[in-house]
């Protein structure tokens, strides 16, 4: 996303806990790119963040929340400390973004909140990560209500299973593949290009009359 952001000529901010991975994305994504590590469960800095961000540019016209974490864990496995953790990555860190870029989003304004084919689906093992996205699209629904008269659209953009390499490398198997393109309305598997693709419609002004809306990116998974 930062690399098809950048593409259009955007200025684009983003943050990330990996710093070495992070680093190579802001290098080869162009002058205009800025990286800076923040750890999204650490209210402080967030903020201050944002902060620094809305003073250098004057206004701030996009939020993309996307980070999170996806485990797997059985539900009778799992601790309260866990489950505390990952709604505060999931979901409070969208609050969290979401509230300190208000001062510096002007009217046309795009707030852009990945929630997950796995709210339509239930996979097993996930009832913490799907309750969090979840709670992500109620989040925007109820948002989108209240910052439209500030003329800022809020929505959700839902992926199905983006190839991507922390996906491959922990998850994908073949009978993983199998099953996907078996789900799916259309066989190819999805990758993060196009997703950023997405995202950047529900930035953008071709979006306009879209507001309070989940977007399903999953080649029809949860239509078949």
């Amino acid at each position: 996303m930062v690399e098809s952001f950048a593409k259009q000529g955007a200025r684009v901010h983003f943050c990330d806990i990996d710093a070495t991975a992070a680093k190579m994305v802001a290098k080869t994504s162009g002058e205009d790119v800025t990286f800076r590590k923040v750890d999204l469960m650490r209210e402080s800095s967030v903020r201050a963040w944002i902060r620094r961000v809305g003073e250098q540019e004057k206004h701030i016209d996009v939020l993309v929340n996307n980070a999170a974490s996806d485990p797997r864990i059985p539900f009778e496995d799992m601790s309260s400390r866990q489950w505390d953790q990952l709604f505060a990555r999931n979901l409070k860190a969208y609050f969290l973004t979401a509230q300190s870029v208000l001062p510096w989003m002007p009217r046309g304004g795009s707030i852009v909140n990945f929630s997950s084919i796995t709210f339509h689906i239930g996979p097993v093992s996930m009832s913490a990560y799907v309750a969090t996205k979840g709670g992500i699209l109620g989040f925007t629904r109820s948002l989108a209500r209240e910052l439209g008269p500030r003329g800022i659209r809020v929505n959700s953009l839902s992926p199905g299973w983006i190839m991507t390499d922390r996906q491959l490398n922990q998850f994908v198997t073949p009978s993983v593949k199998k099953m996907i393109r078996q789900s799916q309305c259309m066989p190819e598997l999805i990758q993060p290009s196009e997703i950023a693709q997405v995202a950047m419609f529900l930035a953008s002004e071709v979006s306009g009359a879209l507001t309070g809306q989940e977007l399903l990116a999953d080649r029809g998974w949860s239509y078949s």
